[in-house]
């Protein structure tokens, strides 16, 4: 007697637009921050660089939560895993809803960053549930639609902010999370737990954790310590010991959270190194100019309410969400390396041109769009060539070690800018000056332009090879 294996399970569409809804639900709470944090700095009264930590926090945990969610997903199932990060941010979106005061916002901001471990869970559940070539579709469905959701989430945060309230801004978003939730809970198949394998590497995530906390806290208090060498010294100890301690940590682990290893392979090192360079520029003018768009001072910046700053950044949102396809195109005809240095070039001189020119919105507009899609060109292009310069089993590690990269250098771009902002702030008003904002732009063009530097050694170092 024959045994008749089952049918394997499949899901249908309304699991999808369920996973869409939930990518959509988390992508508009991570981008609410952006154009409302003139008018939270405002109504917390906290210092431009006090003020960075916000976006911050949810990025760095957002970079350490995404490779440990995939990790705990293939090892445990999918689904509970999703359930599980998805309470998680429902809790930090509560917190931040309710917070009374920027210590309290800043724990729901951590705990909001588990919402980046929603599109690698969800492509183990499409791909596991979906036929190969729907889940191709599938895949590209959830990231457009998580895409979308942030040019959402930058539209509505200004209304919501002004119109209700601060807390209505994270508040809303929370409760379309929760509903996504349920219905994915409801609508997914159950997910037995995978084949065993390597734990999750917790030494090494608590140690780049403290290496990259007290990096950001270091940045955001330099301000404030300038004229105390003694405390200067304390935090650059407590930052290099951390440092220390993880690379000798992952040096020796079985299952490491970063790859060391793998930076040791052609063109891996100067790839990473590049991205985190562009990822400094990057990071510099995503918080510089809408900043500039709500500052009002003495000839300088524009008073914009943060509806209006929503507005004004959504044509960067586009080009961001374009230079994808179109540097695929343009890798595909003239090669990684080209698109990469030309990435460079336009958003190290756009960034020094706004240094001149930003007396005119357009100016900041037209120049925040043109940084937007030359910085996705070129992290796309670094991520191309990244892949076609290792075998393929050590995809998945080379281009995580590309995108932390580019997590740790917009960190320090976003957060050296906020420094800079308040350090040059009137002593009475607090009002940045503008001064600033222009050696914000200045020192943002010429750390980028410094990547073409590693760059040419790269080609160096191919032609004696």
């Amino acid at each position: 007697m024959t045994q008749t294996l089952a049918p394997p399970i499949r899901i249908g569409r309304p699991a999808i637009a369920a996973l869409g809804t939930l990518a959509v639900a988390t992508s508009v709470l991570e981008s609410v921050m952006a154009p409302a944090l003139p008018l939270l700095q405002r109504e917390l009264d906290v210092s431009p660089a006090v003020a960075a930590l916000l976006p911050i926090t949810t990025l760095i945990a957002g970079a350490l939560i995404a490779p440990v969610a995939g990790k705990l997903g293939d090892r445990y199932g999918a689904k509970p895993v999703l359930m599980r990060l998805m309470a998680v941010v429902a809790a930090g979106g509560l917190v931040s809803a309710l917070a009374p005061n920027l210590p309290v916002l800043l724990v729901g901001q951590v705990l909001q960053g588990a919402m980046m471990g929603v599109l690698p869970l969800s492509f183990i559940l499409v791909r596991k549930y979906l036929p190969p070539g729907d889940a191709q579709v599938a895949i590209g469905l959830v990231t457009g639609l998580f895409i979308g959701g942030g040019m959402v989430g930058t539209l509505i945060a200004g209304p919501l902010a002004e119109g209700l309230s601060r807390h209505a801004m994270f508040g809303l978003p929370t409760l379309v999370i929760i509903a996504a939730t349920v219905a994915v809970a409801r609508m997914m198949p159950r997910d037995p737990a995978g084949r065993p394998g390597a734990g999750v590497d917790w030494p090494g995530l608590a140690l780049l954790s403290g290496t990259m906390l007290s990096l950001m806290a270091g940045l955001a208090i330099l301000p404030e310590i300038g004229a105390r060498p003694v405390v200067i010294v304390a935090v650059v100890t407590v930052t290099i010991a951390f440092g220390t301690a993880f690379v000798l940590v992952e040096r020796r682990a079985a299952a490491p959270m970063v790859d060391l290893a793998m930076l040791t392979a052609p063109g891996m090192w100067t790839s990473c190194v590049m991205t985190l360079v562009v990822g400094v520029g990057s990071g510099s003018a995503t918080y510089l100019v809408p900043q500039l768009f709500g500052v009002s001072g003495d000839g300088y910046g524009f008073g914009v309410s943060a509806t209006a700053t929503g507005l004004l950044l959504l044509p960067s949102l586009i080009t961001s969400a374009a230079s994808g396809p179109i540097a695929g195109f343009a890798v595909r005809r003239y090669g990684s390396r080209p698109v990469a240095v030309a990435g460079i070039a336009v958003m190290a001189a756009t960034l020094l041109v706004l240094a001149a020119a930003h007396a005119e919105l357009w100016q900041l507009v037209v120049g925040k769009a043109v940084i937007a899609l030359a910085a996705g060109v070129c992290v796309t292009a670094l991520l191309t060539g990244t892949t076609g310069a290792v075998a393929q089993a050590d995809t998945g590690i080379a281009t995580g070690l590309v995108l932390v990269a580019r997590v740790v250098g917009s960190a320090v771009g976003i957060q050296a800018s906020a420094g800079l902002l308040t350090a040059g702030a009137h002593p009475v008003s607090g009002v940045p000056g503008e001064s600033g904002f222009v050696l914000g732009f200045v020192l943002a063009g010429v750390i980028t332009a410094t990547s073409l530097l590693v760059h040419r050694g790269r080609k160096s170092n191919d032609r004696e090879a």
